[in-house]
């Protein structure tokens, strides 16, 4: 009787079991399903995307000119490494232009499509290196390609910008400081100018010039002088042979000179001899020697006077004998070292005046060097200024056509070393990884309602067995 009532329970465990197995393998159909059919339509529908791939490199090494102006100054520039700085780095600044809405903008215009649908660049920096990837999608190969190229274009352009405006703004500062060194450089030039006029000092050679000058007129005012002191000795010695004063010896000169007086002192000697003769003969009172002692009185008035108009002073009969006037061999030899006396003399005072003069012309060439030496302080001061004028004026000048030619600055060149690729393949729909997914997704659904079944299963047969057992207590 027991087993004819176990029957129908293992019936109807069995069709527990049954009804069971066909719900999970419903339930494992429709998730493949499900995971096939979403694999299928992403490959169907999905539009098909396309990547161009590019990389540029930022250059490393500095630039350095220089600029020589001999005698003024130099002038010099450099473009630093834009590595130098460890708090950043300058592909950063690079990615945010790359991703900034002008570029982008642009970049669509020249694509003639809306900023929407010009997607943002993949910009990845590889560390290490100075180099930066892009990489651009697009619908079909050729305008990913056509995105990329216009993005370099687009970004080309606004680094010409930036490097424009930013040449501009140092222009303006060089410019401000070059037109205000100009000005300088001109009020200098002036000043030096119109001091060199006023004052005739063109150069140091002048000051050169009378230095030598005042020299050679030194040693001609030295030679002079020993010249003055041998005259002197000569002088000094013939006076002593004719034991006359040279101004005697010079006022018997003058007086020999004259033929009037030679002629009174020839009336005065004959009527002397004259008279000395009939002396012999007559009597002081005789007439003929009062005639001859007349005649003799007035040559010797007249001598007299011709020697005071001669002299330009009176002398007496005495002081003209110390000059032992006369003729004869004797007054001939004494005239001759007389004239010689005088000849020394007159060298002398020639001497003498030139000596003088040298010194005047010495005391006016030291009187000029010393206000030359002054004016050449200040004439120097002049030119340094001007100097300093010439080379602040130069050195910016040089900078201004050097910031012409170097519109680098802050934003150096970008050398592109990966043109932009020309994709074979899309990246979207991926038909590998869609289909491994799929598989994927179908191991791990089956495996999963398979495990959850079988469970289930060993659930209910626990409680299967319970249940008997109890009913056969």
């Amino acid at each position: 009787m027991t087993d004819s009532m176990n029957i129908p329970k293992v019936l109807r465990k069995s069709e527990v079991d049954q009804e069971h197995g066909q719900l999970y393998l419903l339930l494992g159909l429709l998730a493949n399903l499900s995971i096939w059919g979403i694999a299928f339509l992403y490959l169907k529908f999905v539009v098909p995307t396309y990547v161009s791939e590019s990389a540029i490199s930022l250059p490393s090494l500095t630039s350095t000119g220089k600029v020589n102006l001999p005698g003024i100054g130099e002038a010099s520039f450099q473009d630093s490494s834009p590595y130098d700085s460890t708090t950043r780095d300058p592909r950063e600044n690079y990615k945010f232009l790359g991703l900034s809405e002008p570029v982008l903008k642009a970049a669509a215009t020249k694509m003639n499509i809306p900023l929407g649908e010009f997607d943002k660049p993949q910009i990845k920096i590889l560390d290490n290196t100075t180099i930066i990837e892009i990489r651009l999608k697009g619908s079909t190969p050729e305008e990913a390609r056509n995105k990329s190229l216009v993005f370099y274009q687009a970004f080309e352009e606004k680094l010409d910008e930036l490097r424009i405006q930013e040449a501009i703004r140092r222009d303006v500062g060089v410019k401000t400081a070059l037109n205000s060194s100009q000005k300088k450089l001109e009020i200098a030039q002036e000043r030096l100018s119109n001091y060199r006029a006023e004052s005739g000092l063109t150069s140091d050679e002048q000051i050169k010039e009378l230095t030598s000058n005042v020299e050679q007129l030194r040693k001609q005012r030295a030679e002079l002088i020993a010249q003055q002191q041998q005259a002197d000795g000569r002088s000094r010695e013939l006076s002593g042979n004719l034991k006359i004063s040279s101004n005697q010896a010079t006022e018997a000169f003058a007086l020999q000179s004259d033929q009037q007086f030679q002629q009174n002192l020839k009336n005065y000697s004959e009527t002397s001899v004259n008279l000395e003769v009939l002396g012999a003969k007559f009597l002081p009172s005789h007439p003929t020697m009062v005639a001859e002692r007349a005649k003799r009185d007035a040559a010797r008035n007249a001598l007299l006077a011709r020697s005071k108009s001669i002299l330009g002073r009176p002398i007496s009969l005495t002081n003209l004998q110390q000059f032992s006037l006369g003729s004869g061999g004797y007054a001939s030899a004494r005239e001759d070292l007389s004239q010689q006396v005088i000849t020394a003399q007159v060298d002398q005072q020639g001497l003498k005046v030139q000596t003088q003069e040298l010194d005047r012309q010495i005391l006016l060439f030291e009187t000029r060097l010393k206000n030359m030496a002054k004016q050449d302080a200040t004439l120097s001061n002049l030119k340094r200024n001007t100097q300093v004028a010439e080379a602040i004026f130069s050195a910016n000048l040089t900078k201004l056509d050097i910031n012409k030619s170097n519109i680098v600055g802050s934003y150096p060149l970008v050398q592109v070393i990966t043109e932009p690729s020309l994709s074979e393949k899309p990246i979207t729909p991926n038909k590998p990884l869609a289909l491994a997914g799929a598989i994927l997704g179908s191991l791990l659904s089956t495996t999963g309602i398979l495990l959850y079944w079988l469970r289930d299963r060993r659930k209910n047969n626990t409680k299967h067995i319970r249940r008997s057992s109890n009913e056969t207590i």
